[in-house]
This record gives C-alpha cells, sequence and structure tokens, in this order.
C-alpha cells in the first residue's frame, strides 16, 4: 500500500493538532478523535478500492520472437467493479530483451478491457522466459494506492529475423519489394528459359524476334523470357570462432543466419533448388538441395539451433564435402569471416577447386568498429596502435578479396545491416545474367 499526495496531507494535519497538545491538554481528546475518523476513512478507502480477485490479466504475444527486429507484446486488464480505475502496469519480460516501455499508464472502464502494448527486441536466440505482471491501482478517494503482481509465466523461442519473410511476402503481393531495398524479384524479357510470345513492341531488342512465329502470323513477334527455375543454390556457412564475434550487440552468425533464411525463402519462391552446409573443423549440417517452402521450414528448424564454435575453419573439408555431395553444378555463396592468416590461403586454393563445376560467391560482413577506428584522428598512444592495427587488417581484406577477384570468384563484402538485402540483389543479378 502507498499513499498519495492526499493521503499524505491527511496525516500532516496531525502535526498541528499534536502541536495544540503542548498548550492545551484537552487537545488530546481532538487529536484522538480526529485519527479515528482519519483511518476509518482509510480503512474504508482501502476496502473500497478492492483486492487483487477484481482484475483479470492476460499477455499475448508470439510464440516465436525474431532475432534483432522489434515483436510486439499486448496487456489486456479487465476489472470487475462499477466505476473507473487509473492504473498502473509493468511487465517483466526476459531480461535479455530490449523493451521500448516498462510502465504503462491508463484508465480501465468497468464495462470494457483496458489494453497496452510494448516491443522487446532480442538480440541472442534461443527459449527465455516471461514472470510475472506488476499491478497498482488508484483508490477511489484517491488516498491510496494499492498493488500486487500476477504470475503470468510464459515460453518464447527467439528464431533468426523471420518477421523479415512476412514482410517480403507481403511487399512481393503489392509490387513494393523496393521499400526492403530489394531489386525486382522477376524481369520480364530476359533470362534463358522461355516464357511465352507475344506482339512485338518498339522498346523490344531486335535478338529477341521470333522469325519463324512471325513468317506463320505476318506480323512480328518476340519470344519473351524468364530466369530459369530448378537452379541449385547451395548456401555455405561457415560456423568457426570468428563468426561469434559481435558487431553491435548480434553476432555475425546471427545476421547471416538471417540473409541465409530470406535468400532460401526468396529462392524456393524463384522455382529453385536450395540447399544448406555448415562446417567449423569439420562438416556440421547437410540440407541436400530441395525445392518447395517445405525445404525453408526444415532449414528454419534446422540453422535455428545453430551456434559458433571455438575453432578454426577448414574449408578443404567442407568444399571437398560440398563437390563431392553437389554434381549439377550450383551457385554456392560462402559465408565467412576473412580474418586472413592459414585459412585465407587454404579459402583461396579450394574455392579455385570449386569454382571448375560450380560458380562459388564469398559473402563477408565489414566490422563498422574497424572502419571507424581506420577513420579516427589519433590523440592517444592507445588510439595510434589501434588504428594501425585496424588498417593492417584492412589491408588483409582488401588483399584477400583481390586474389579472389582475380581468380574470377564473385566477392560481396558488406555491412552487417546491408547483409541480406545485398545477397539478395546479388542472387537475383547473377540469375538474371544467366551465370548459372
Amino acid at each position: 500500500m502507498i499513499f498519495t499526495w492526499r493521503g499524505v496531507l491527511g496525516w500532516m494535519f496531525t502535526a498541528p493538532l499534536l502541536a495544540l497538545t503542548g498548550w492545551w491538554g484537552w487537545a488530546w481528546w481532538l487529536l484522538a478523535g480526529w485519527l479515528l475518523v482519519w483511518l476509518m476513512i482509510l480503512a474504508l478507502d482501502w476496502r473500497a478500492a478492492g483486492s487483487a480477485q477484481r482484475f483479470q490479466i492476460q499477455r499475448n504475444h508470439e510464440a516465436k520472437f525474431s532475432l534483432d527486429a522489434p515483436n510486439a507484446v499486448t496487456l489486456n486488464v479487465l476489472q470487475q467493479t462499477r466505476f473507473s480505475t487509473k492504473i498502473w502496469l509493468r511487465d517483466e519480460p526476459p531480461a535479455q530483451f530490449d523493451c521500448d516501455q516498462l510502465v504503462h499508464t491508463g484508465t480501465i472502464s468497468p464495462t470494457q478491457a483496458w489494453q497496452t502494448a510494448y516491443h522487446l527486441t532480442p538480440f541472442q536466440r534461443g527459449n527465455y522466459q516471461f514472470s510475472h505482471v506488476h499491478l497498482r491501482w488508484l483508490s477511489p478517494l484517491g488516498l491510496l494506492i494499492r498493488q500486487a503482481k500476477f504470475a503470468l509465466p510464459s515460453e518464447v523461442r527467439v528464431y533468426p529475423n523471420i518477421k523479415a519473410i512476412r514482410q517480403y511476402d507481403l511487399l512481393m503481393r503489392n509490387n513494393r519489394v523496393r521499400e526492403m531495398g530489394l531489386r525486382k524479384v522477376r524481369k520480364l524479357g530476359q533470362g534463358n528459359e522461355f516464357e511465352r510470345l507475344r506482339e512485338y513492341s518498339p522498346d523490344d531488342e531486335y535478338r529477341r524476334i521470333h522469325w519463324k512465329a512471325t513468317a506463320r502470323r505476318n506480323y512480328p513477334v518476340v519470344g519473351q523470357y524468364q530466369t530459369e527455375r530448378s537452379q541449385h543454390i547451395v548456401l555455405v556457412l561457415d560456423t568457426g570462432r570468428m563468426m561469434g564475434s559481435p558487431v553491435g550487440k548480434v553476432a555475425k552468425l546471427d545476421y547471416v543466419l538471417n540473409a541465409v533464411l530470406l535468400l532460401t525463402y526468396v529462392a524456393v519462391s524463384k522455382g529453385d533448388r536450395v540447399g544448406v552446409l555448415t562446417f567449423a573443423a569439420d562438416v556440421r549440417q547437410y540440407l541436400p538441395p530441395k525445392p518447395g517452402r517445405k525445404q525453408f521450414f526444415h532449414a528454419l528448424e534446422t540453422l535455428n539451433t545453430l551456434q559458433p564454435r571455438l575453432e578454426e575453419p577448414n574449408y578443404r573439408i567442407a568444399l571437398s564435402y560440398l563437390r563431392r555431395q553437389t554434381r549439377r553444378r550450383a551457385l554456392v555463396v560462402i559465408f565467412t569471416d576473412l580474418n586472413g592468416g592459414f585459412s585465407m590461403e587454404q579459402l583461396l586454393n579450394d574455392v579455385k577447386l570449386l569454382s571448375r563445376t560450380h560458380l562459388p560467391l564469398v559473402v563477408t560482413i565489414s566490422d563498422p568498429d574497424i572502419v571507424a577506428m581506420t577513420e579516427q584522428i589519433p590523440t592517444t598512444q592507445q588510439q595510434v596502435y589501434e588504428r594501425a592495427a585496424a588498417e593492417r587488417l584492412q589491408s588483409q581484406r582488401a588483399v584477400i578479396l583481390q586474389n579472389l577477384q582475380a581468380h574470377g570468384v564473385l566477392t560481396l563484402d558488406v555491412p552487417a545491416h546491408q547483409l541480406s538485402a545485398s545477397v539478395i540483389n546479388r542472387y537475383l543479378e547473377i540469375k538474371e545474367m544467366g551465370r548459372l
């Protein structure tokens, strides 16, 4: 129980009465009478405020949260009284989540449920628990505030960013995928897979004219093509120690998982067959390339439990295994961290072997902290060392990328927050160019 400013004023009124007792003895009777009346008023107000049983509270949220994205949680309060009540509500979400609002204030009417909402942003995958909901409510006379807590345990599981999948679906239906930073997913008239014949228009290229159909119909006809379907895409994920390093609050591997799942969803929607291989010192998981939405959900459940290991990645074992398992030419997207050293020489040699039968694309995340260090003006000796180390890392990274490109390997080096859109755009570009 907490006293409001009105309740505090009631208690303060006893001070002058107590002072009067020093001059007049009969003032004791006045003080006793006031205290008796005041305590009766407080007791009646406390009783009228009711107990916690007059309230019903529900917490609603999805069973699956998306990593590094705001997830909505709603709280509903219903009371069983005849008067409106001012309330204060505080939930106990998992401590590992960022919360945009902890305390919620409102007035609940006697006939309608009161609802509030807030958002939680998780930065690590896994299972988490909600705990109690704390409620405070004002008494009818406004003299005191009662409080109680409600045990509302519930579990939530944090997945990679599946909200991006839903957003893509919604924008795709409305032809607004550019709002996600993505290119138009389907571009008519390009590609190598025949779709249909149509009448020639001035904007068409001459090489698209279908001469046999033109001769039969006595007017110009062009062949309309689309990008090929049922192509093989294999996503190779490095889960070694460097992929556990954070960019901001999120590990590099989690950014990669977000990009992999969105790319898988886009690719199976385009009719392609998508496979996934994860590795560190050895091969950890392998999903053969398959088409359809079931493959996406299989990849989601398989990759959700994936965690980085304190091991150096062995590209030779992983890519040799991939060459044995995937005979048909495929776009092989390798997500890794270019940290230099012997493993990078191994990567270069094995990717060169892979490029004989497949089309490799090496994707890496640039570290914004290292970039910022190379751009800072040092003012202390420590900052001088930091900038020198950062410039050396950047130089090694540039040499590795140049060596890969010199041997015909496609590369993509982007900041973490641009990874998903950049990878999908490169995938669509490769399909439109007919590289596979």
